[in-house]
């Protein structure tokens, strides 16, 4: 199997580790794993913003760069959902539009790609603690992945998973969101970690590092001792 991997702007700039461990992953999965590196953003900030003739730009560039992909895999919901679900329309009536079709067929996020086209997902993982799991709104609504994060992690050995409360809510982050209505933004955070916290869970895993960073900060911020882990880390541990 040969996959191009995305990996989004913030994972590389501030969590490398997320985009290695996920390599790792595809890999003891048996894929063949390529990494263009004229890739940059997916366009979705700017498009979130308004700013819809600059996003094209970006877009266009994305479309050129994994044009010959068979899969492209990446370790956020975010962007694959927007690749997805706001390619065509952004491209509607242009002669591109054919394009951003395919492309969003042929792009996954990684829990996806595993479990719905690789059927894989035992990974032969170990990872020793109690974790809750948060739904990012992109992964539930616009991927529409609710249980194969949660299969994945059921076959992590020594991993206690156990939900939380109003697990489907929003953690408060939304990209652009979380600085325009920015006291909204944490009130929402700070529930989250209230409700992860009530489980007893060490740890908090998701799909998405973009929810992750927002519910880091909140959680640094209370103090709550939470510890929070992208689901390519918890896959790459234990071998």
């Amino acid at each position: 199997m040969n996959v191009q991997i995305f990996v989004p702007c913030f994972i590389d700039q501030l969590y490398p580790q997320v985009a290695f461990n996920m390599v790792k992953v595809l890999e003891k999965a048996g894929c063949k794993v390529r990494y263009n590196d004229n890739q940059t953003c997916c366009g979705q900030p700017a498009f979130n913003a308004g700013f819809w003739g600059e996003a094209k730009e970006v877009c266009s560039k994305f479309l050129k760069d994994f044009e010959s992909a068979d899969y492209i895999v990446a370790p956020s919901a975010s962007c694959i959902g927007f690749v997805r679900n706001y390619y065509e329309k952004l491209f509607e009536n242009t002669s591109q539009h054919s394009r951003a079709k395919k492309i969003g067929n042929r792009a996954f996020e990684l829990s996806d790609f595993l479990v719905n086209v690789l059927q894989v997902d035992d990974l032969g993982a170990s990872f020793h603690g109690k974790a809750t799991y948060h739904d990012s709104c992109a992964a539930l609504r616009e991927c529409k992945l609710k249980q194969e994060p949660r299969q994945l992690l059921s076959k992590v050995k020594g991993l206690e998973l156990v939900e939380m409360n109003d697990v489907e809510t929003c953690c408060g982050f939304g990209g652009t969101f979380a600085v325009k209505f920015e006291p909204i933004s944490i009130a929402m955070g700070d529930q989250k970690i209230t409700n992860a916290v009530t489980t007893g869970a060490e740890y908090i895993i998701s799909t998405d590092m973009s929810c992750l960073m927002h519910i880091d900060g909140c959680n640094k911020h209370k103090n709550a001792g939470l510890q929070v882990l992208h689901l390519a880390d918890v896959l790459a541990s234990g071998w």
